[in-house]
């Protein structure tokens, strides 16, 4: 019984350590026909902060991102805790002492605010406003870097497909069926389709896209699955609670037929590929209280990741 109480003390107390500190995850990611002006190109990842905070001020968050050199920097979702969360605070402290901002897109999660406000018109929240104030950009359809004469462009991967309201397999917002949004939605998407041809294309979602999602884009006459060299991604946090020689038990999936749990292990995060698609999936920084006593991470330490382009014989 000792013997057990001291095991418990000393994973309680690594528990707490491990969820707050940051780990610096990098991968490069070899592309096709990668135009040598972006060979070395670098993305800095956030993902699913959920208000989480480290350190006074955010120091050691806002310490670890200064630290690194990159091209670009992109927040994948679930910032906040809650749709209707007001605690800005924890993500906006973040963007207030960034640096490198220059190229800098967010894509809304499912536990952020709502990004517009839909009445006689349409109107970006009060959350994406202070964001943008801050220098982050909604990526609402699609923004392009241009490097010696060669571009990169970033896009919204949901709106890319051509998922104008209701969409199929993840969260909706209220506004999904209002009219003037879905025309605003159009109009986006019409402005993406009339986009000259691009020399890489990067998609941003906060959900990951699973092997079935990717058959139904292909199979649906209402939706296209462009030439993504990437897609990058959050939300499953990793599994949250992992267990050595196991790995996650539970990913919140929607496409899943069992709901998530168990789900493949090579799924869960890192880089795959399926069908010519290659995903990135970051394990993220915070935690989730699906599960309310269950609100830590487990054996699963906070991330942000470096994700280096490469020519693919580079």
């Amino acid at each position: 019984m000792v013997v057990f109480l001291v095991v418990l003390v000393v994973l309680a107390i690594y528990t707490f350590w491990d969820n707050n500190r940051i780990t610096v995850v990098k991968q490069d990611i070899a592309i096709d026909d990668l135009p040598e002006q972006l060979d070395g190109f670098k993305i800095l990842q956030i993902s699913d902060l959920h208000e989480k905070v480290f350190g006074k001020n955010q120091k050691k968050l806002i310490n670890a991102i200064n630290s690194i050199e990159y091209d670009a920097i992109v927040f994948t979702g679930d910032m906040m805790d809650g749709v209707s969360s007001t605690n800005y605070k924890p993500f906006y402290t973040v963007l207030e002492g960034i640096k490198g901002k220059e190229h800098a897109w967010y894509v809304p999660g499912n536990a952020d605010p709502e990004s517009y406000q839909v009445n006689q018109t349409i109107n970006k929240s009060e959350f994406v406003q202070g964001m943008e104030k801050r220098g982050v950009t909604f990526l609402e359809s699609y923004e392009t870097v241009s490097m010696d004469g060669a571009t990169l462009s970033f896009v919204n991967f949901e709106l890319s497909i051509g998922n104008v309201g209701i969409p199929n397999g993840i969260p909706k917002p209220s506004y999904a069926s209002n009219k003037k949004y879905l025309t605003y939605q159009q109009g986006l998407l019409e402005e993406l389709n009339k986009a000259a041809d691009l020399d890489v294309l990067i998609a941003l979602n906060h959900y990951p896209v699973v092997d079935s999602r990717i058959d139904h884009i292909e199979d649906a006459t209402d939706l296209k699955l462009r030439d993504y060299d990437l897609l990058i991604t959050g939300h499953y946090h990793g599994g949250q609670i992992r267990l050595p020689f196991i790995g996650a038990l539970f990913v919140p999936e929607a496409w899943y037929g069992n709901g998530g749990f168990f789900p493949p292990q090579d799924r869960v995060k890192g880089l795959w590929e399926y069908k010519g698609l290659k995903q990135y999936v970051s394990t993220g920084l915070g935690s989730s209280d699906a599960i309310s006593f269950l609100k830590f991470r487990l054996f699963n330490s906070p991330q942000i990741n470096i994700l280096t382009l490469k020519q693919e014989n580079g």
